[in-house]
């Protein structure tokens, strides 16, 4: 693999519209470098043999099915409320709204 140049650091700044001055090139260039060759590193362990995945484990759907099934009866529920008007929960009004 070919190293970096600072020339090329300098391009690939202004393809960045980055603002990159002459004293910080010397140390991205090596830092590109480094992220490089971990690229590079990382292509040279992966397999043929393995497919390209997306995870290392297979995915499952693990929702349940939508199943209806019975609820709580609503005068129930309004019983054990503070307050309750006209089959819903009255609760005190936080706007001054009208």
């Amino acid at each position: 693999m070919a190293e970096l140049t600072r020339d090329d650091v300098a391009h690939l700044a202004r393809l960045a519209r980055l603002d990159v001055g002459s004293d910080e090139l010397e140390r991205y260039r090596e830092q590109l470098g480094d992220i490089l060759r971990a690229v590079a590193r990382v292509s040279e362990v992966a397999a043929k043999q393995v497919p390209p995945m997306s995870h290392p484990e297979p995915l499952v759907n693990v929702w349940r099915a939508d199943e209806v099934r019975p609820g709580v009866d609503r005068d129930e529920v309004l019983a054990a409320a503070p307050a309750a008007e006209g089959g819903r929960f009255r609760v005190p009004r936080i706007l001054d709204e009208d």
